[in-house]
């Protein structure tokens, strides 16, 4: 694996999107939509399915900030375990890092063995929260979107790869405000916001696609793009994902970590 992009830009970016997405064409007119209808009717559908642990392992293709040539590949596995868990290992160029979140705080572990507690401003961006239903109420997850910069009270419906579509947080042919793109049976499939990256702020757009049925009506998306105003920047295919398979405990503990574990 040979990579030429710049080093700050590329921990920034594959530190801001663990878990990425499509730019979809779309079809059809817009109409007036109700936001938690919407999300009520996702919720529903989901809401027999219970996720206790989520093992993702993926591939990703890392693009030059101009969204035209590959420049890094790598592999990822993702370890999911509810609540409040989750651990991100990967190998990128060569590198390998860890990336483990509890409770609301996270710490990483570089190649060199590094490891330090990550502030707690950068959080906000892992994006797995996007793809995994948890008992959640309508409400809570507009009031999360709400803090994501989304207006949860705007929102219409739209056509999408002939899929009806609902857009929360935009007007109707408003494409750079924070947003989401809710399908009741496969639930978010696009997500905008603003980001702050080493140039200043971008805007983030994350799609989500070839969905595959893991449980009940719960799917997961196979492939995943993320592209920075505009420009494609990381591009993510799932080669498998399991439920409710219990890791252990281990991998979650911050002191192991830092051990090396």
């Amino acid at each position: 694996m040979t990579s030429r992009v710049r080093g700050p830009y590329k921990k920034e970016v594959l530190g801001a999107l663990c878990v990425v997405v499509v730019a979809l064409t779309l079809v059809g007119d817009a109409v007036a939509a109700d936001s938690r209808a919407a999300v009520d009717s996702f919720l529903q559908r989901v809401g027999n399915v219970t996720i206790r642990s989520l093992v993702v392992d993926q591939t990703l293709t890392l693009y030059d900030p101009s969204g035209r040539q590959a420049k890094s590949t790598g592999e990822q596995r993702i370890y999911l375990k509810l609540p409040g868990r989750q651990r991100l290992e990967q190998l990128v160029d060569g590198q390998r890092e860890v990336r483990l979140s509890v409770d609301g705080r996270a710490w990483v572990r570089r190649a060199d063995g590094r490891t330090y507690e990550v502030p707690p401003s950068d959080h906000r961006r892992d994006h797995t929260h996007l793809l995994v239903p948890l008992r959640r109420s309508s409400a809570d997850l507009l009031a999360e979107w709400t803090t994501l910069g989304v207006r949860g009270d705007v929102s219409y419906d739209t056509n999408v790869a002939g899929r009806r579509i609902t857009v929360i947080g935009a007007t109707p042919g408003e494409r750079a405000v924070p947003q989401v793109w809710l399908d009741s049976e496969r639930g978010v499939v696009r997500f905008v916001a603003r980001e702050r990256l080493p140039k200043g702020d971008g805007l983030l757009d994350l799609t989500f696609s070839e969905h595959r049925p893991l449980a009940g009506g719960f799917a997961y998306p196979y492939r995943q793009e993320a592209f920075l105003d505009g420009k494609l920047v990381l591009l993510v295919a799932v080669r498998s994902a399991s439920i409710n398979t219990n890791p252990d405990d281990a991998l979650f503990d911050p002191d192991a970590l830092k051990r090396g574990r």
